[in-house]
């Protein structure tokens, strides 16, 4: 299993504790990403929103891709994957931009595409927002034309969305940037399986990812490509005892008082006791990261993790708070590196 983490870009990743002590700060950042190479994480996963939708969109978010450049000159290890949504970069002018970044990595780029979910976003910033299947439209020719940047001298290219004319990359990635996506609509499924590297998957228990990794394993070798890899998000929490565990997660789904923008939430939790449990625990932590239930001693966690890895998981894209101090413990005592 490789091990990665989400930088902390919105200071945190509760929505029911406003401050989790990770500031949304470069300083921060870079403290914790070359920590996270000596601790032996693999891959920091960047992620791209202009607006702040984990602590409210009035708070502070940190850009992906000037962080990432800077994060490429000062570690050495860890893999930078950094989210980038096509309505929002000109594919020339992005493949010109990464093959720099990556070259300051010395190699160690990796994108991850996302067809962008937040209409909102988009008409604040005065971008295009595609209908759904359009999404997946747009983002199969933005990889082409930026793949075709990366790989040949020249490339000229005339599709319904971008159109280039001899246009020249130089110099180009040290080495192809793995490219990631996720989603689960069929058309989201083909396009990664014909031109991705990488399914991401938000967090599911084994049952649910197992089967998630065999179609995508067939829908590749359908279409011939070599095997896929496979991701999962997930938020862990490791204690010395599984009732320390339960206190934590107890402590992090207890919802005190609502954050901007949840008016409507007593609405949403709804329903029998169990419901609202299980509600609160999808609204507490995002990309449903609680569902792994990597929740538990250092003994449970593994085999838990050990379970996924058998499914054919292998990446974990980690949340965790504070995020300093618990990489740190996970480090010692599920990775065992720190």
């Amino acid at each position: 299993m490789r091990y990665g983490y989400w930088t902390p870009v919105f200071g945190g990743w509760l929505r029911n504790v406003p401050d989790e002590g990770m500031e949304t700060s470069w300083d921060y950042t870079r403290r914790l990403t070359q920590a996270s190479e000596r601790w032996g994480y693999d891959l920091t996963l960047i992620a791209e929103l202009n607006l702040n939708d984990i602590k409210g969109i009035e708070q502070p978010a940190l850009d992906a891709w000037s962080t990432a450049a800077a994060l490429a000159a000062v570690t050495e290890s860890v893999e930078l994957m950094v989210a980038v949504r096509p309505n929002f970069h000109h594919p020339a002018l992005f493949a010109k931009a990464a093959a720099n970044i990556d070259r300051i990595a010395n190699g160690r780029l990796a994108l991850n595409v996302v067809s962008s979910w937040w209409a909102d976003e988009a008409r604040q910033y005065g971008l295009q927002f595609d209908e759904h299947d359009d999404r997946y439209a747009r983002t199969s020719e933005w990889l082409r034309v930026v793949d075709g940047l990366w790989t040949e001298e020249t490339f000229s290219f005339s599709g319904q969305f971008y159109r280039t004319d001899a246009a020249i990359c130089a110099p180009k990635p040290a080495r192809r940037p793995t490219v990631y996506a996720g989603g689960e609509s069929d058309a989201a499924k083909t396009m990664i399986a014909t031109q991705c590297d990488a399914y991401v998957m938000h967090g599911d228990p084994v049952e649910v990812i197992a089967p998630k990794v065999a179609d995508m394993q067939a829908r590749r070798e359908a279409v011939g490509g070599t095997p896929m890899q496979f991701g999962m998000a997930a938020y862990a929490i490791v204690r010395d005892s599984e009732a320390e565990a339960q206190r934590e997660l107890e402590r992090i789904t207890n919802v005190t008082e609502l954050p901007a923008g949840y008016a409507n939430f007593d609405q949403w939790l709804s329903g029998t006791q169990l419901e609202r449990s299980f509600k609160l625990q999808e609204y507490s932590v995002s990309n449903r990261g609680l569902r792994p239930n990597l929740v538990g001693t250092p003994e449970q966690l593994k085999q838990r993790i050990a379970d996924y890895e058998g499914a054919g998981l292998d990446l974990l894209l980690l949340q965790m708070s504070p995020q300093m101090e618990e990489m740190e413990r996970f480090a010692a005592q599920v990775i065992g590196t720190a």
